[in-house]
């Protein structure tokens, strides 16, 4: 079984019925990737009054509009990481190595959201590592971060993109769902955790990254539309195998 959700668990508080420490102070965000998802928490992260530099592939200027709505600014991906409290991951995974490098300027111990999945036969291609077992955040931790200078959590990867914006709603709301997040550091944890019950939602421990296969594509969590105490049971019932639409 996993973790259970959140208080007992690797300092990520139960924000239901706990008492989470509050972000009150403006985090400074990089984010990686301006896609649904990358576009989705930028416009969450800047309503919240956090600190925004959003990258993509394309430079920039292709940002425009974006920065525009959001208030956030439009850099390179090397500048999104550098002096980041906190830097967001979210690009296709056949496209992680071309990253490789843009988190060089991060000081030690910033902590690296990976909202990644791996979809072999619609978008990736075959990367056997993953197939061999290796969770799809390890892998990319290990492609991005070789001296494991960082520490790396694995959260938004289930959630649809326009729900990071409609689906939030206030602490105690009985329509409040849940996200999984996993990692290795109870501190990085928490801050993530933190970050997530601003947004509208509670925080649910998956476990650390070995384990965060538990929220990969096909499992029992992954898209599912659940509150916390749900997140907890369906990561209790993913299976280790991963399922055969999502191997090459």
């Amino acid at each position: 079984m996993p973790p259970r959700n959140t208080r007992a668990r690797a300092g990520v508080a139960d924000h239901r019925h706990g008492h989470p420490r509050r972000q009150e102070h403006h985090v400074r965000i990089g984010v990686i990737g301006a896609g649904n998802i990358g576009g989705n928490l930028t416009r969450a992260f800047t309503r919240l009054g956090h600190e925004v530099r959003v990258a993509n592939s394309r430079g920039p200027e292709t940002l425009a509009d974006l920065a525009a709505e959001t208030g956030a600014s439009a850099v390179t991906a090397a500048e999104a990481a550098r002096e980041a409290d906190l830097v967001v991951v979210t690009v296709p995974e056949k496209n992680v190595p071309d990253l490789a490098g843009a988190l060089d300027g991060a000081a030690d111990g910033t902590v690296v959201v990976d909202t990644g999945n791996y979809y072999p036969r619609e978008r990736d291609g075959r990367i056997d590592a993953i197939e061999a077992g290796t969770p799809e955040t390890a892998w990319v931790a290990q492609q991005l971060d070789p001296a494991g200078r960082l520490r790396w959590v694995k959260a938004f990867n289930g959630i649809q993109a326009e729900h990071l914006l409609s689906a939030a709603r206030p602490a105690g709301d009985p329509e409040r769902r849940g996200l999984p997040l996993a990692g290795d550091d109870a501190a990085a944890k928490a801050v993530v955790a933190d970050l997530v019950f601003t947004m509208g939602f509670d925080a649910v421990d998956a476990g650390p990254l070995a384990e965060s296969w538990r929220q990969q594509p096909g499992t029992p969590v992954y898209g599912a539309e659940l509150d916390a105490d749900g997140v907890a049971r369906a990561l209790g019932e993913a299976p280790r195998e991963r399922p055969a639409d999502f191997t090459a």
